[in-house]
């Protein structure tokens, strides 16, 4: 428990298991009031309750990232329920292992609804509330596959490299009102999402990896409690990549 981010609201996609619920519950323990978003909702509500059951604030919403009302219904939330918004963390993504050729068009427009008009949308609404406030943060969850390229991977990697410069973009934009945009770049996390993958996917990454292993959710969770923080003030347009030592090969 520690009070990092004592008195900031914050609003995160996908919250409902994975990284996403561990930033949840690290946000909350840092002193933060949390809007947990997702589609799982049983599992969002779950993840909501075990938090407040500890005395911290948090919420669930029923969150659609591709849903522009859903959105706004969120923003809502957390300016009705906790009286602003200061941070948002775009995490909410899905997986897909395709080549070009191997791809569908059907699969191509989930991916990229989700990964990347998912992150667009969110920063849509939320900018708005965060200029009500005085300013803060955004945190969109690119991937080391939104810098570097990797087999079979397109729709994904397409996806993750428009966060990346989505978030420049968007930070050199608002800089003048005191908001904060900045990707996180994960390597190989433990999730239930890159389980989907397979368990030779999994021990190919662990082992490409220069710690030989892949990151448990919290690891990523403590460098979005920096971003969301007063400590990153001056920390703007750029990507904290937290893999391992992975890209540095």
């Amino acid at each position: 428990m520690g009070d990092r981010l004592s008195g900031k609201v914050a609003l995160i996609s996908g919250a409902a298991r994975g990284q996403g619920a561990a930033h949840a519950e690290r946000f909350a323990e840092e002193g933060a009031s949390v809007v947990l978003g997702d589609v799982r909702d049983e599992l969002g509500e779950g993840v909501a309750k075990a938090i407040s059951d500890r005395g911290l604030a948090a919420v669930y919403t029923h969150l659609d990232v591709t849903r522009t009302a859903d959105w706004q219904a969120a923003v809502a939330l957390a300016e009705e329920r906790f009286g602003k918004l200061d941070v948002l963390v775009n995490n909410a993504g899905i997986l897909g292992m395709a080549s070009v050729t191997e791809e569908t068009e059907e699969h191509w427009d989930k991916v990229i609804a989700v990964n990347q008009t998912g992150v667009f949308l969110g920063m849509k609404a939320a900018i708005p509330a965060l200029r009500r406030a005085g300013g803060g943060s955004i945190i969109n969850t690119s991937s080391i596959w939104g810098m570097v390229g990797a087999e079979d991977y397109i729709s994904y990697q397409a996806s993750k490299g428009a966060v990346t410069l989505m978030s420049k973009s968007a930070a050199l934009t608002y800089a003048g009102d005191g908001i904060r945009v900045n990707s996180v770049c994960p390597g190989w996390v433990l999730t239930p999402m890159n389980d989907e993958e397979g368990p030779e996917v999994a021990e190919f990454l662990a082992e490409a990896t220069p710690l030989k292993r892949g990151a448990q959710p919290g690891e990523i969770s403590h460098g979005l409690v920096y971003l969301a923080s007063d400590e990153a003030s001056f920390v703007t347009g750029t990507e904290l990549v937290i893999d391992g030592g992975f890209i540095a090969q």
